[in-house]
């Protein structure tokens, strides 16, 4: 399999950084992780349509952040991404972190659960909020301005 990255706009806003740089960085994350990149795949969406993606696929009917669906297993990383820039920005808000500190965070949680990061403990959860902090301070100093 052929390494691959990419980012799609499904009624959601793309990332203002070069898509790149966003690659090194999460390529980065991935191997100090003991992985591989795949073929990682992020979708920009809206609250509806992530919502709807969260009803039709795992019948959950919530609004949420990010939605991943794996297509490996680990060591290799690869899967779908969806996330939502409309949660993403009130998160932001309400966390009081920048737009772009929080859509790093969302991506990152994201391929942390591709690594095998789980968070459904309150322990789980704790390590995810630790992983994705270490993976940010790894962002170069482009993409975290």
């Amino acid at each position: 399999m052929t390494p691959s990255f990419s980012l799609h706009e499904a009624g959601g806003t793309l990332p203002e950084q070069e898509e790149s740089l966003l690659e090194d960085w999460i390529r980065a994350v991935i191997e100090a992780r003991g992985g591989r990149l795949g073929e990682l795949t992020y979708i920009f969406c809206d609250d509806d349509y992530l919502h709807q993606v969260n009803v039709e696929y795992l019948q959950h009917d919530t609004l949420t952040d990010i939605i991943t669906f794996p297509y490996a297993e680990f060591p290799l990383v690869s899967g779908d991404l969806f996330i939502s820039t409309e949660r993403v920005a009130d998160n932001a808000k309400e966390y009081g972190e920048s737009y772009t500190t929080e859509l790093h965070r969302v991506m990152v949680h994201g391929v942390l659960h591709l690594c095998g990061q789980s968070d459904k403990s309150s322990e789980d959860a704790g390590t995810m909020r630790d992983l994705e902090a270490w993976a940010l301070s790894l962002r170069p100093a482009a993409l975290a301005a």
